[in-house]
Protein backbone atom coordinates (compact mmCIF):
# COMPACT_ATOMS: atom_id res chain seq x y z
CA UNK A 1 0.00 0.00 0.00
CA UNK A 2 2.76 2.46 0.94
CA UNK A 3 4.89 1.87 -2.15
CA UNK A 4 1.85 2.13 -4.45
CA UNK A 5 0.85 5.42 -2.82
CA UNK A 6 4.38 6.76 -3.15
CA UNK A 7 4.47 5.80 -6.83
CA UNK A 8 1.18 7.69 -7.34
CA UNK A 9 2.75 10.71 -5.61
CA UNK A 10 5.74 10.62 -8.01
CA UNK A 11 8.24 9.65 -5.32
CA UNK A 12 11.67 8.72 -6.61
CA UNK A 13 13.99 5.80 -5.80
CA UNK A 14 11.47 3.86 -3.70
CA UNK A 15 13.07 1.01 -1.77
CA UNK A 16 11.22 -1.38 0.58
CA UNK A 17 12.85 -3.67 3.16
CA UNK A 18 11.36 -6.67 4.92
CA UNK A 19 12.60 -6.35 8.49
CA UNK A 20 10.77 -9.34 9.97
CA UNK A 21 13.17 -11.40 12.06
CA UNK A 22 15.88 -8.71 11.84
CA UNK A 23 14.62 -6.16 14.36
CA UNK A 24 11.78 -5.66 16.79
CA UNK A 25 11.14 -2.03 15.80
CA UNK A 26 9.09 -2.80 12.68
CA UNK A 27 8.18 -5.45 10.12
CA UNK A 28 8.94 -3.27 7.13
CA UNK A 29 10.64 -0.07 6.07
CA UNK A 30 10.17 2.06 2.99
CA UNK A 31 12.61 4.74 1.88
CA UNK A 32 11.83 7.23 -0.89
CA UNK A 33 12.85 10.63 -2.17
CA UNK A 34 10.95 13.73 -3.16
CA UNK A 35 12.31 16.46 -5.40
CA UNK A 36 11.65 19.26 -2.89
CA UNK A 37 10.75 19.89 0.74
CA UNK A 38 7.21 20.65 -0.36
CA UNK A 39 6.87 17.28 -2.12
CA UNK A 40 8.38 15.42 0.85
CA UNK A 41 5.88 17.11 3.18
CA UNK A 42 2.94 16.34 0.91
CA UNK A 43 4.00 12.69 0.61
CA UNK A 44 4.36 12.39 4.40
CA UNK A 45 0.91 13.87 4.94
CA UNK A 46 -0.69 11.57 2.38
CA UNK A 47 1.08 8.43 3.66
CA UNK A 48 0.21 9.29 7.27
CA UNK A 49 -3.49 9.67 6.41
CA UNK A 50 -3.49 6.45 4.37
CA UNK A 51 -1.92 4.48 7.22
CA UNK A 52 -4.43 5.92 9.71
CA UNK A 53 -7.30 4.92 7.42
CA UNK A 54 -5.82 1.41 7.28
CA UNK A 55 -5.95 1.23 11.09
CA UNK A 56 -2.35 2.02 11.98
CA UNK A 57 -1.42 4.30 14.88
CA UNK A 58 0.73 6.91 13.15
CA UNK A 59 3.25 9.41 14.42
CA UNK A 60 5.72 11.46 12.43
CA UNK A 61 8.75 13.69 12.82
CA UNK A 62 10.52 16.20 10.63
CA UNK A 63 7.60 18.13 9.16
CA UNK A 64 8.81 21.67 9.88
CA UNK A 65 11.81 21.39 7.50
CA UNK A 66 10.70 18.38 5.41
CA UNK A 67 14.29 17.49 4.51
CA UNK A 68 13.74 14.08 6.14
CA UNK A 69 10.33 13.05 7.41
CA UNK A 70 9.83 9.85 9.37
CA UNK A 71 6.31 8.40 9.30
CA UNK A 72 6.04 5.68 11.94
CA UNK A 73 3.09 3.36 11.51
CA UNK A 74 4.29 0.86 14.12
CA UNK A 75 4.71 -2.18 11.90
CA UNK A 76 5.84 -0.03 8.97
CA UNK A 77 8.32 2.84 9.01
CA UNK A 78 8.53 5.26 6.10
CA UNK A 79 11.52 7.56 5.57
CA UNK A 80 11.00 10.37 3.06
CA UNK A 81 13.98 12.48 2.01
CA UNK A 82 15.16 15.19 -0.27
CA UNK A 83 17.82 13.46 -2.46
CA UNK A 84 20.91 15.14 -1.00
CA UNK A 85 19.83 14.39 2.57
CA UNK A 86 19.10 10.78 1.64
CA UNK A 87 22.54 10.40 0.06
CA UNK A 88 24.17 11.81 3.21
CA UNK A 89 22.45 9.42 5.65
CA UNK A 90 22.41 6.40 3.29
CA UNK A 91 19.93 4.33 5.32
CA UNK A 92 19.90 1.67 2.60
CA UNK A 93 23.44 0.72 3.53
CA UNK A 94 22.48 0.32 7.19
CA UNK A 95 19.35 -1.80 6.68
CA UNK A 96 19.86 -3.68 3.43
CA UNK A 97 21.22 -7.17 3.16
CA UNK A 98 24.10 -7.50 0.67
CA UNK A 99 21.82 -8.78 -2.12
CA UNK A 100 19.41 -5.89 -1.53
CA UNK A 101 22.22 -3.33 -1.75
CA UNK A 102 23.20 -4.65 -5.17
CA UNK A 103 19.57 -4.45 -6.36
CA UNK A 104 18.71 -1.07 -4.84
CA UNK A 105 19.12 2.05 -6.95
CA UNK A 106 21.67 4.45 -5.55
CA UNK A 107 20.15 7.68 -4.26
CA UNK A 108 20.73 10.48 -6.75
CA UNK A 109 21.83 13.78 -5.21
CA UNK A 110 20.54 16.69 -7.22
CA UNK A 111 22.42 19.85 -7.97
CA UNK A 112 21.23 23.07 -6.44
CA UNK A 113 19.01 25.19 -8.71
CA UNK A 114 21.03 27.24 -11.14
CA UNK A 115 24.09 24.97 -10.96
Amino acid sequence: MVTAALEDLKAEDIVAFDLRGRTSIADGMVIASGRSSRQVGAMADHIGRALKQAGYHVSSEGEPQCDWVLVDGGDIIVHLFRPEVRAFYNLEKIWARPAEIAAAPAPRPQAAPGV
